[in-house]
């Protein structure tokens, strides 16, 4: 998957969202920490970072550096992962601080061989709100 692929499937984040009353806008082709920015539907400013994952893992990671960049920000800070069994959103303000771990992790999103040690958390997906499961692959 490219660049463009992947703006593509945050811009549709973003749309599926607004659909059910979320009023965000797309700001993921920058240099920002998270990929859109704007309200909930009960008015609740929130930053959100979307990840797409090839494959499903219990446990979403998140690195430490995004998560804390994250939580620096003035508005309430979201984390949303898609994977092949489902749509998941944390809260990450709301979420008890977690121990990092250190994982061997390409360099970038896009999937690299480059590779390198870096810190993260892994969060257990009984802590998102679902948004969607695919109970087919389950």
């Amino acid at each position: 998957m490219n660049l463009s692929n992947i703006h593509k499937f945050e811009q549709a984040v973003v749309s599926l969202l607004n659909n059910e009353g979320w009023q965000l806008e797309w700001c993921g082709g920058g240099y920002e920490h998270f990929d859109a920015i704007g309200v909930t539907p009960k008015n609740k400013e929130v930053i959100i970072e979307i990840k797409l994952r090839k494959k499903y893992y219990k446990k979403k990671m998140i690195e430490k550096y995004k998560y804390d960049k994250l939580l620096d920000e003035d508005a309430d800070a979201l984390y949303f992962v898609a994977d092949p069994k489902g749509h998941y959103i944390f809260w990450l303000n709301d979420l008890v601080k977690q121990e990092t771990v250190e994982l061997y992790c390409p360099d970038t999103t896009l999937w690299t061989k480059k590779r390198n040690n870096k810190e993260c958390y892994l969060l257990d997906e009984r802590d998102a709100h679902k948004i969607h499961i695919n109970n087919a692959t389950t």
